[in-house]
């Protein structure tokens, strides 16, 4: 649903249930900026608001796909600093993404996870409905591999945002947002899929 600002509020609920939270983040960008026209709450800032407030497990945030334009020539300096793991698209291109996978199922534990799916860590070639797209990103069987290697993860929520249909007049990117959801309710804990 909507633009990211809604996990800000998802995250600050769960927090307050589970402690801090590992994220699985699938995007084109970091969403840490500090302000955008003057705003400290926008679709580019909410994992830096959620670091402020405590909300993440620093050592636990995995952010993949990340690329495109900046305006500051080391644009995962501020992640970096957290201690978040970026793993650029340029480390993804060409290959499967299920030995990184493995390596972040190890990373997360079994302490409580939420997933944020921005459907812009996607290649425009394949979801070009959003706001914010940026080339050169992921497919869409890389993102399965992404979701499914989520399985056995204690996942405590999930969502997946920034979907735009009116800028898809062929209805792809809706289809292929549906359907990263449907993947996502397939490996929250206790579900059992064939």
């Amino acid at each position: 649903g909507g633009d990211h600002t809604i996990t800000y509020p998802i995250l600050q609920a769960l927090a307050a249930k589970h402690g801090p939270v590992g994220l699985v983040h699938v995007n084109a960008h970091t969403d840490t900026g500090d302000a955008g026209l003057g705003e400290k709450i926008y679709h580019g800032s909410p994992f830096r608001r959620c670091v402020e407030e405590g909300l993440l497990d620093c050592g636990r945030v995995v952010q993949i796909g990340i690329r495109g334009s900046s305006y500051d020539p080391d644009p995962y300096k501020y992640c970096r600093e957290q201690g978040f793991r970026v793993v650029p698209a340029e480390e993804c291109w060409m290959k499967s993404l299920e030995p990184r996978m493995r390596e972040v199922r190890a990373q997360m534990g079994d302490k409580p996870t939420y997933i944020s799916f921005d459907i812009d860590g996607l290649d425009p070639a394949y979801a070009p409905g959003t706001g914010t797209p940026e080339i050169a990103g992921l497919t869409p069987a890389q993102a399965l591999e992404i979701i499914r290697g989520c399985k056995g993860l204690n996942i405590v929520g999930c969502d997946l945002v920034e979907v735009a249909p009116m800028y898809d007049v062929s209805g792809n990117t809706a289809l292929l947002g549906a359907n990263l959801l449907f993947e996502m309710l397939c490996v929250l804990p206790g579900v059992k899929t064939l």
